[in-house]
């Protein structure tokens, strides 16, 4: 799988340790910034990110995005103004499954002040190890891309 990541100066820490962990799990990961803490913008990380993943950059790969701020609400807010992008702030595993299975989330988006390293390996995990299930949903996911 191919994610693409961002993340504004309070996720940047978290973000990369995912980094990491995605190339150390063989995925392949493109790292869009932020590279450091110093103060940035998040919704400029959350549009970089998403505009991609709508796009279906990669068409034929399967391409998710991984979006981290301090909370994840703003980024995730910011990615969800782009026709195609799915993106679910999660919290949990059990929360990153279903976002896949019943929803069709393409962006992950996690908050650094919210869950730690160890957390966020899981979730990430959750995320990738779930597939969207189509049926029923499929008839709601719809109705959200209109």
């Amino acid at each position: 799988m191919k994610f693409l990541c961002g993340s504004d100066h309070a996720g940047y820490p978290l973000k990369a340790h995912l980094v990491a962990f995605l190339r150390s799990e063989g995925h392949e990961v493109e790292d869009l910034g932020a590279h450091n803490t110093e103060s940035v913008d998040y919704p400029d990380f959350g549009h970089a990110v998403a505009e991609r993943v709508g796009d279906g950059h990669g068409e034929g790969e399967v391409t998710f995005g991984l979006l981290v701020c301090g909370t994840g609400q703003g980024i995730a807010m910011s990615a969800n103004r782009h026709a195609g992008v799915r993106a679910a702030l999660c919290t949990s595993e059990f929360t990153a499954s279903m976002a896949r299975r019943h929803n069709d989330a393409n962006v992950l988006c996690l908050g650094a002040r919210v869950v730690g390293t160890g957390l966020a390996e899981s979730i990430v995990r959750a995320f990738i190890g779930a597939s969207f299930e189509g049926g029923r949903h499929a008839r709601r996911v719809a109705k959200i891309e209109r």
